[in-house]
C-alpha cells in the first residue's frame, strides 16, 4: 500500500462533503465546472494570471502560457476545495475569480482579496436552495451597489490569497490549514504582489 504523506492525508480526512452539500452537489457543480474548462486558456497572449491547483498544491504566475513562477506547497482550506461552499466549512471554492483588493497591513502579511462568491456561484445557490430568490436578488442589488460581491451570506467571504504572517511555516508545509484561502509563504506572497494587480484573474480548480 503507498504512503500517504501529511498533506495527503489530512485532506483524505477532512474531504467528507458537509451534508448540506452532499445532496445533488455533483448537478450543482456544472455550472462552475463549464467555466472551468475553458479557464485555463490565457484571454490574451500577454494577460498576466494565477492558476491555483488543489490537486498539486502549487500556485503559478503565467504571462499567457508562459510559466513566470510557481510556489509551492500551497496551503488551502481545511475542508477542502469544491465549487459549492458555505460559511464556516473552511471550504476554498473552486471557479474563475479576479483580485479586487489588496490589504498591506494584514496579520497575514499581504492579504490579496478575491471576488468571491461571484455570480455563478450565487447562481449555483439559487439552484441549489441555498439561496431563495429575495437572497438573489439582494446579492446582486448589494454588488451592482458597492462593486464587489456581499461578503456575509450563506456563502462566506474573505476569501483571497495570503502570507502566513506568524503562522508555523511547518505546519504550512505539511497541511492544508486554512479556513478557505490560499495560503503562500511570506516571501512568496510579497513576490506575487509584485506580479499580480487588482483585475488579475485567478483560477482556482
Amino acid at each position: 500500500m503507498p504512503s500517504l504523506s501529511r498533506r495527503r492525508f489530512g485532506l483524505l480526512a477532512l474531504s467528507s462533503p458537509l451534508a448540506l452539500l452532499a445532496a445533488g452537489e455533483h448537478a450543482r457543480a456544472d455550472l462552475i465546472q463549464t467555466l472551468l474548462s475553458r479557464a485555463h486558456l490565457p484571454r490574451h497572449d500577454d494577460e498576466v494570471w494565477v492558476l491555483v491547483e488543489d490537486a498539486e498544491a502549487t500556485l503559478s504566475v503565467f504571462q499567457g502560457n508562459r510559466l513566470v513562477e510557481r510556489f509551492a506547497p500551497v496551503s488551502l482550506g481545511r475542508g477542502g476545495a469544491k465549487t459549492a461552499r458555505l460559511r464556516g466549512s473552511n471550504v476554498t471554492p473552486l471557479g474563475e475569480f479576479r483580485v479586487n483588493r489588496f490589504n498591506w497591513e494584514s496579520d497575514w502579511n499581504i492579504f490579496i482579496g478575491i471576488d468571491y462568491p461571484t455570480p455563478a456561484h450565487a447562481r449555483m445557490a439559487l439552484e441549489s436552495g441555498l439561496y431563495s430568490e429575495q437572497d438573489y436578488e439582494d446579492y446582486f442589488a448589494y454588488y451592482r451597489r458597492h462593486g464587489y460581491p456581499p461578503q456575509t451570506t450563506a456563502l462566506g467571504g474573505a476569501i483571497g490569497i495570503h502570507g502566513l504572517g506568524r503562522a508555523d511555516p511547518d505546519v504550512h508545509a505539511s497541511f492544508h490549514w486554512t479556513q478557505g484561502c490560499v495560503a503562500v509563504t511570506n516571501e512568496q506572497i510579497e513576490r506575487l504582489a509584485e506580479l499580480i494587480n487588482v483585475g488579475t484573474r485567478v483560477v482556482i480548480r
